[in-house]
């Protein structure tokens, strides 16, 4: 391990330790803030993983985040919550699995259209299937986790989430990621399995997406498909990742920061204007600073060394 690489986890580490004591300073609006910025950190984190290296954009989050809801509202009442969590993680890799199968060979817009099609049919289909074999569109969800629980299984969940991206960009795995996203030609001739390595970290980010979904779902005590399967917390995790910088993995925790307490106080003050303010934040976000934070930052660190060697 460098000398960069320690200084960087024993700041992960403080920056995990102070965030952890979050809830014995404040138990109400700072907290509620603190598990949405939790949430996205883990959500725009996952997304990282697969679409940072790939460039593939993938608008599949609220599926995945939707489904792990549902498997805890539907599943609450015949088993425990925690088993029910690992089942939606379950899930949520199997369905990315299966999406990843018929969907990975394709790239560009056909992706991006097909993953944000993916979470309208399955809300179309959960509220299909709950008015028809049901009374209602909606589940219940009543337990006795409370929000303090709550943000820290995000938070474990995050710091799990790191781990996995530190394993895997110091992997073979991650070594043929990086060939893939800059050219998947390449990348077959090198004898790279493409098709399996970018549907393996699909996997792995749409589990993590539905294991968020079932954590949160007790938040939320009453959930129905409109709310899970929202097509605005896809683009939200999109922007917030874009926001810090997704080619590099603690990028996006450079974003959710800002755009979580921007975001609060639009949602606030302006209610009927989210998704005008929404498209304004991508368009800006794209033109103003491609690369995110990160990138802005390592450009002009770039500048400096350059002059700091000039004579």
């Amino acid at each position: 391990m460098t000398r960069r690489e320690l200084y960087g986890l024993l700041a992960g580490i403080f920056l995990f330790a102070a965030a952890a004591l979050l809830p014995v300073f404040n138990t109400g609006y700072g907290l509620s803030l603190g598990v949405t910025i939790a949430m996205y950190t883990v959500l725009s984190t996952s997304w990282t993983l697969f679409s940072g290296p790939t460039h593939y954009i993938s608008l599949a989050t609220a599926a995945f985040f939707g489904l792990g809801m549902y498997v805890v509202g539907g599943g609450l009442e015949i088993m425990p919550f925690p088993l029910l969590v690992m089942i939606a993680a379950l899930v949520g890799a199997v369905l990315a699995g299966l999406v990843g199968l018929a969907t990975l060979r394709l790239s560009g817009v056909y992706f991006v259209i097909f993953t944000l099609g993916l979470a309208e049919l399955i809300r179309q289909l959960m509220t299909w299937g709950q008015t028809t074999l049901g009374t209602s569109s909606g589940l219940y969800v009543l337990t006795n986790v409370d929000e303090k629980m709550i943000y820290w299984q995000l938070l474990i969940l995050a710091a799990f989430v790191y781990l996995i991206g530190w394993w895997i960009n110091r992997s073979r795995l991650g070594f043929a990621l990086r060939i893939i996203g800059n050219s998947e030609v390449v990348a077959a001739h090198s004898g790279i399995n493409t098709a399996q390595t970018k549907i393996f970290l699909f996997m792995v980010s749409g589990s993590i997406a539905a294991l968020t979904g079932a954590i949160l779902a007790p938040r939320w005590t009453y959930i129905e498909p409109t709310m899970a399967f929202s097509p605005m917390l896809s683009f939200l995790v999109v922007i917030t990742a874009l926001i810090g910088g997704a080619h590099r993995l603690w990028g996006p925790i450079l974003g959710v920061v800002p755009f979580v307490l921007v975001w609060d106080l639009i949602t606030a003050k302006f209610p009927n204007q989210t998704a005008l303010m929404l498209g304004v934040a991508f368009l800006l976000i794209v033109y103003a600073i491609p690369h995110g934070f990160v990138g802005l930052g390592e450009k002009y660190w770039a500048k400096y060394k350059e002059w700091r060697v000039s004579p």
